[in-house]
């Protein structure tokens, strides 16, 4: 009895079982079953419950792909905003004002003045709907390209009709909608090698334009009818001027393009 040691006599003591205890603690802890990876190292490189919930360690890769897919979701969902739905006004804003100016005639003071209004707003809310979009990260695919049609759409509702109305000769209209139409199809074509970015001649431009199509349907008389004559005369040269100018952007843009297409290239071959 006393010669034979407590671990020979199957460990009945509190000494071996205490230490086997501490075996088998390690080994599931550490040992190649349990896995320390899986035990803490999987868990823990992967911070889903010590470096992501508890460490707070930045950049992991679920938080970074659920956000991004949580904002995709925003912007899809967020076609009705306010940018939006003030282009759809303008949109709207179109065929009403088309009836009111041809209203009576197309020459009654009373239905020309609310035409004026309808045009107003229609400007208006350009101004805003492309600044709220962009401050408040509202911009979504149907803006994109909704926004330019209502833009040209008022526009060259206003000015057919006017020349329509004879007041307003018809190769003015031509020059305008020929050149909004001509610089929308050269964006088109580069879009390939980079956008056209709206210079602040393009910005003055459309305000001009605005100003002197507004002044041409309200029915004015004596210096303020001079006075439109002149504003329409600016808007033209701005017209040409600024087309001329996104031409020479396309050409540089697309030369710069096909420039670095073709370094990658010999780059890749190299």
């Amino acid at each position: 009895m006393t010669g034979v040691p407590a671990s020979a006599a199957g460990g009945s003591s509190p000494a071996g079982a205490a230490g086997r205890a501490s075996a088998v603690g390690s080994s599931k802890a550490g040992g190649p079953k349990a896995g320390g990876s899986k035990a803490t190292g999987s868990k823990a490189a992967g911070g889903s419950m010590t470096g992501g919930a508890e460490g707070g360690v930045p950049g992991g890769t679920k938080p970074a792909r659920g956000g991004k897919i949580a904002a995709a979701a925003v912007n899809q969902a967020s076609v009705w905003n306010v940018a939006n739905l003030l282009t759809m006004l303008r949109l709207v804003l179109v065929p009403a004002f088309v009836a009111l100016m041809l209203a009576d005639g197309g020459y009654d003071p009373a239905w020309r003045s609310l035409a004026w209004a309808a045009f107003a707003i229609a400007m208006i809310t350009d101004l805003f709907d492309g600044h709220l979009a962009r401050a408040y990260n509202l911009v979504t695919d149907f803006g994109k390209i909704a926004d330019p049609i209502a833009d040209k759409a008022i526009m060259g509702a206003a000015l057919i009709c006017l020349s329509a109305l004879g007041d307003l000769p018809w190769w003015v209209t031509g020059i305008i909608l020929g050149r909004e139409l001509g610089i929308t199809l050269l964006r088109f074509i580069v879009i390939r090698y980079g956008v056209i970015p709206a210079s602040r001649g393009g910005k003055l431009k459309t305000l001009t334009q605005g100003v002197a199509v507004g002044m041409y349907i309200l029915a004015l008389t004596g210096w303020l009818a001079t006075l439109r004559w002149w504003v329409m005369a600016a808007a033209v040269i701005l017209t040409v001027v600024t087309g001329l100018d996104y031409v020479r952007q396309a050409i540089v843009l697309r030369r710069q393009g096909i420039a670095e297409r073709k370094a990658a290239l010999e780059e890749t071959e190299a």
